[in-house]
């Protein structure tokens, strides 16, 4: 990573029915003090407010796997998915994807009803600071077990909410 931490991104519902980052955000949007830190610019934000409304995973498609050229580039018409839409605007406001202006770390905050405990997705097994950050995390919560899925691929490149920012980080809970 280029230069210190400056911007990170705390997301919770992006799958509406996922409501331990909903919870989380809703109390850091009312008192946001227990995330702050000199120096750093942290944001908490609903990622699809609509489907935590009628909690369901989403309206008209999967918000996390809509960050990739496709549908970034889409032009914005009537018509237009709800979630596509969404991932376009989420990709203005903490990205461009790709770019030297995203937020350097987004956080995003899941459930899962696997048997997973808390547990880190990463997505890129060469990305120091995501990996000191994990390493961070880990000792941070000790003696509690926190596993690390790693679901890197070489020829793939991830569409998630996660994916806009520099430094993509999971997290998930049963």
């Amino acid at each position: 990573m280029s230069g210190p931490l400056r911007r990170v991104g705390l997301f919770g519902g992006t799958h509406g029915n996922e409501l331990s980052g909903v919870l989380l955000v809703r109390r850091w949007l009312q008192d946001g003090a227990e995330i702050q830190r000199a120096g750093v610019q942290v944001r908490p934000f609903l990622t699809n407010p609509r489907a935590v409304e009628k909690c369901t995973r989403y309206i008209d498609c999967d918000l996390n796997r809509l960050f990739d050229p496709q549908h970034l580039g889409k032009p914005v018409v009537e018509d237009i998915p709800y979630e596509v839409r969404r991932a376009q605007e989420i990709n203005d406001i903490f990205g461009p994807k790709g770019s030297d202006d995203a937020y350097d770390l987004i956080f995003d905050l899941h459930n899962t009803t696997s048997n997973m405990g808390g547990t880190l997705i990463l997505e890129n097994s060469r990305d120091d600071f995501t990996i000191q950050m994990v390493h961070y995390i880990k000792n941070a919560l000790a003696p509690e077990p926190c596993p690390v899925l790693l679901i890197e691929h070489p020829s793939l490149k991830y569409a998630t909410t996660r994916s806009v920012a520099k430094h993509p980080l999971g997290k998930y809970e049963i």
